[in-house]
C-alpha cells in the first residue's frame, strides 16, 4: 500500500480535491436556484391575481400561468397569501435596479 501512495500519492491528492470541489460548487450554485429574481413582501390586501397585473409590464405571463408559477416556485397551494410573506416572482433582476422579463420556463 505503501508503495502504490507513493507511485500515486499526486494523482489520489488531485482527484480528491477535484471531487470535494465539483462538490462544493454543485452545493453552493445549486442551493439558490431562485437568485436573481424578484423578492417581494406581501401587503395588506395583496392577492396573486393582483400581484399579476401590477407586473403585467415586467413579465411575458398570462395571469393565470404568472399565479400559478408563483405557486409553485414559492409552494403555495389555492393562491392563499397573507401579509409579511415573502414571495419570489417570474421577473429577473438586472445588475441595476432595472428588471428584465422572465420566462414560465424556468424551473
Amino acid at each position: 500500500m505503501k508503495k502504490l501512495w507513493n507511485q500515486y500519492s499526486y494523482a489520489i491528492i488531485l482527484v480528491v480535491l477535484s471531487l470535494l470541489t465539483s462538490f462544493i460548487l454543485i452545493v453552493h450554485n445549486g442551493v439558490s436556484g431562485e437568485d436573481g429574481l424578484m423578492k417581494i413582501t406581501v401587503n395588506e390586501g395583496d392577492s396573486l391575481w393582483q400581484l399579476a397585473e401590477d407586473f403585467s409590464d415586467e413579465h411575458m405571463l398570462s395571469a393565470k400561468e404568472f399565479v400559478e408559477w408563483v405557486e409553485r416556485h414559492n409552494g403555495i397551494s389555492g393562491d392563499r397569501i397573507y401579509p409579511g410573506d415573502e414571495l419570489v416572482l417570474p421577473i429577473a433582476l438586472e445588475k441595476g435596479n432595472g428588471t428584465q422579463v422572465a420566462s414560465s420556463q424556468s424551473k
